[in-house]
C-alpha cells in the first residue's frame, strides 16, 4: 500500500493514499487533542455545531444545496477517541473523477466549515448551539439503553479512574450540561490554534493537487503554539483487584473484567487476545459460550494503547461465579500455551484477513491511520500483517503470562441475590 505522509505547515499533516480502485474520494480533516474530562463534552459538541453553518452557508438548506450542487458530495462530523487523544472532525466524500469536477469546491467548503463558522455577537448562533447541545445530551444519555455498550462503557470508567483513557468519547451529562455557545466559541479558537490538525486523502487526485487545493481551503486557519498529542501512558496494574458491583432493572447480567499487561511485543499480545476471545474461533467462544453454555456472547478486546485486555460477557445472574471462573481458566490455557495448531492458524488467519481486508475500504483506511498518528505509531497494515506473521508460540506464551486480572465490573438486576 503506496502510503505518504507530509507536513503542510505548522500541526499541518497530510496523509496520502492513492485510491483508483474506488469510485469516490474520500478526504478527512481531524484536529487532535488530549482527551480531558472538563473538555470532552465541547470537543464532541464542536463539529456538530460547525456543520449547521457557515459565513457563505449559514443554515442547513444553503449547505444541502451547496452538497447538491457538487454532484452529491457529503461532508459529515465525527467525534472519536483515540487512545488518549480526542479526534474531531470531518469527513467528506465526493464522486471521485481525479478531483474533477468540483474537488476543489468541496474543499474550500470544508475549510469554511473549520474556519469561517456563522456566529452572532462574537459566539456560535444560539439556536444551533442549543440544538446540537441536546442532541449530545441525548446521546450521553442513550448510552444506557444498550446495556452491553454501557456496561463496556462503566468498565474502562472505573479501571482508568484518573488517566484520560478513562474518559468517555463524548464527555459527561454533567460536563455537557453546563456548555455556553460563549465558552465553547472560546475553546474552538483554541482548538484550531493549538491542535494538531490531521488531513487524509484517499482518491485518484495528484498529490500535489491534493496538497495545494487544502493550503488555499485551510489558508486561514490559525497556529499558534501548537500543542503535542498525547502519548499514551500504560495503565498502572493495582495490586489488589478493584470490584464494582451496579443494580439496574435488567433481565441478563453483564460481567466485564479488565487486565493489565505488562508486555510490549504487540504482536504477540495481538495474537494472544485473539486466542482468548477475539475471535469467533476463540475460547472465550468456543468453551464458555458454546461448550459450556456459561453466557450469551463472551469476548474480549486488546486495547494496544494502554496496554489492557477488556472482556465483555452477558450473564445469567446466577451464573457470575462460574462465569468469572471459567473465563480466567481460559486465559490461564493460553498463558500456558494450551490450544491446538487450528486455533492458533485461526488466530492468525483473523488477523492477517482483517489487515488485508482494509485496503477494500476508505473509511476503515482513514480510520486506522487515524488511529495510528493519533497515538504515535506508523506501521502500515502490511507491516502489522507482517509482524503477525512472525510471532512464534513461545512469544505468546511470555507476552500473555504478564497479564493480570485488575477490576471486575459486574451489572446485575436490582431484585438479584448478592
Amino acid at each position: 500500500m503506496e502510503m505518504t505522509r507530509t507536513k503542510l505547515g505548522e500541526g499541518v499533516y497530510l496523509t496520502y493514499l492513492p485510491g483508483g480502485k474506488f469510485k469516490t474520494g474520500l478526504l478527512s480533516a481531524q484536529f487532535v487533542t488530549p482527551l480531558e474530562r472538563d473538555t470532552a463534552s465541547a470537543g464532541a459538541l464542536l463539529p456538530a455545531v460547525l456543520r449547521r453553518g457557515t459565513v457563505s452557508c449559514p443554515d442547513m438548506g444553503s449547505l444541502s444545496a451547496r452538497l447538491d450542487a457538487l454532484y452529491g458530495a457529503r461532508i459529515d462530523y465525527t467525534v472519536r477517541k483515540k487512545g488518549e487523544n480526542q479526534c474531531v472532525g470531518f469527513v467528506a466524500s465526493l464522486i471521485d473523477d481525479s478531483f474533477a469536477p468540483g474537488g476543489e469546491r468541496l474543499l474550500e467548503l470544508l475549510g469554511e466549515l473549520i474556519c469561517a463558522p456563522i456566529t452572532e455577537r462574537g459566539r456560535f448562533v444560539p439556536a444551533y448551539f442549543e440544538s446540537e447541545k441536546q442532541n449530545l445530551l441525548d446521546a450521553i444519555r442513550s448510552l444506557i439503553n444498550d446495556k452491553r455498550d454501557y456496561a463496556d462503557s462503566r468498565l474502562l470508567r472505573e479501571m482508568c479512574a484518573g488517566e484520560a483513557y478513562g474518559v468517555p468519547r463524548l464527555g459527561t451529562e454533567e460536563t455537557a450540561e453546563h456548555l455556553q455557545p460563549k465558552r465553547l466559541y472560546a475553546w474552538y479558537q483554541e482548538l484550531i490554534s493549538t491542535a494538531r490538525l490531521e488531513l487524509f486523502y484517499s482518491g485518484s487526485a495528484p498529490q500535489r493537487r491534493v496538497e495545494q487545493a487544502l493550503l488555499a481551503a485551510l489558508s486561514s486557519l490559525p497556529r499558534d503554539q501548537v500543542r503535542e498529542i498525547a502519548l499514551y501512558q500504560p495503565h498502572p496494574a493495582r495490586a489488589e483487584v478493584l470490584r464494582v458491583e451496579e443494580d439496574l432493572d435488567v433481565t441478563q447480567g453483564k460481567l466485564g473484567m479488565g487486565f493489565a499487561c505488562g508486555s510490549d511485543d504487540y504482536a504477540a499480545m495481538m495474537l494472544g487476545n485473539t486466542l482468548f476471545g477475539g475471535s469467533s474461533n476463540s475460547k472465550l467462544f468456543l468453551n464458555v459460550r458454546e461448550k459450556l453454555s456459561l453466557c450469551y456472547y463472551a469476548s474480549s478486546l486488546y486495547h494496544r494503547q494502554k496496554r489492557l485486555i477488556t472482556v465483555s460477557s452477558g450473564i445469567e445472574f446466577q451464573n457470575f461465579q462460574q462465569a468469572y471462573d471459567e473465563i480466567l481458566a481460559q486465559l490461564d490455557a493460553v498463558r500456558r500455551g494450551q490450544w491446538e495448531d487450528w486455533e492458533l492458524e485461526g488466530a492468525k488467519s483473523t488477523l492477517l484477513h482483517a489487515y488485508a481486508s482494509m485496503g477494500d475500504s476508505q473509511g476503515r483506511l482513514e480510520n486506522y491511520f487515524l488511529g495510528q498518528v493519533a497515538t504515535g505509531q506508523s506501521e502500515s497494515p502490511e507491516e502489522m500483517a507482517e509482524q503477525v506473521c512472525q510471532v512464534t508460540p513461545e512469544r505468546i506464551t511470555q507476552a500473555m503470562e504478564t497479564v493480570t486480572l485488575d477490576t471486575v465490573y459486574f451489572l446485575r438486576g436490582e431484585e438479584a441475590e448478592a
